[in-house]
């Protein structure tokens, strides 16, 4: 751990956070091993024990560190579930809108889509096909649609094999709770239902057949038959 007093700029805790980010970078530490403890930090910092308290409830906070349970502190994962507040926040808050989030997101899946189609295992496209199916099956259970939807959508990032498309989709979670009653209330007829489910059920079967084209068609007759007609209300 590098001994030095933590300089004037920032608050002490800011700082003691900072320089527990640097010990990870200079140490070439990796997600579960584990940290010096927060006296070990005061001692080389020449903080308090209450300032490294702070500053490693704000770092696990931020899923940046793990600790619990009394053990050592470790270095985390990356936590989607964070990005996911802060995009709630971002939203509640109007600094950006429903309508712009799912522009991105159509952006995002359309590739998600594509490189899952290209990458999947077998196992992966069994789960996302009996997932689409599932919903299906419970399409009056609006519940039920809802967390398959989420659960479908976390699956195809999965099978993109890209950590961070994986972790940005479930950011998303917090804001689909809410959008996907939104979108199923605009298709009043079952017809209009069952185009929902079947767009599911294409995109499914496209990354079953290894189709990244037809994946990516699936994708925006997706967003174009569902989260279009919510966001034109």
């Amino acid at each position: 751990m590098t001994s030095r007093a933590i300089d004037d700029g920032g608050s002490l805790v800011e700082r003691a956070i900072q320089a527990v980010r640097d010990h990870i970078r200079a140490h070439s530490l990796r997600v579960g091993d584990t940290l010096p403890g927060e006296g070990a930090f005061a001692t080389s910092l020449g903080v308090s024990r209450a300032v490294m308290r702070e500053a490693f409830g704000a770092l696990a906070a931020l899923h940046l560190i793990d600790v619990g349970n009394g053990r050592r502190a470790r270095v985390g994962a990356i936590d989607g579930s964070v990005m996911g507040a802060s995009l709630d926040h971002a939203v509640s808050t109007e600094q950006v809108s429903v309508a712009d989030v799912w522009d991105v997101r159509r952006t995002l899946e359309l590739r998600i889509a594509a490189l899952a189609a290209q990458r999947r295992t077998d196992a992966q496209a069994a789960e996302i096909l009996a997932i689409a199916q599932a919903m299906a099956q419970e399409c009056d259970d609006m519940a039920q649609v809802t967390r398959l939807d989420i659960a479908l959508h976390n699956a195809i990032a999965e099978a993109a094999s890209n950590l961070l498309f994986a972790q940005i989709m479930r950011s998303f979670a917090p804001l689909m709770e809410t959008a996907v009653p939104r979108a199923w209330e605009t298709r009043r007829t079952d017809t209009q239902r069952q185009d929902i489910i079947a767009c599911h059920l294409d995109l499914a079967q496209a990354i079953v057949d290894r189709d990244p084209t037809a994946a990516a068609a699936a994708i925006d007759r997706h967003f174009d038959t569902s989260i279009g007609q919510m966001l034109a209300t």
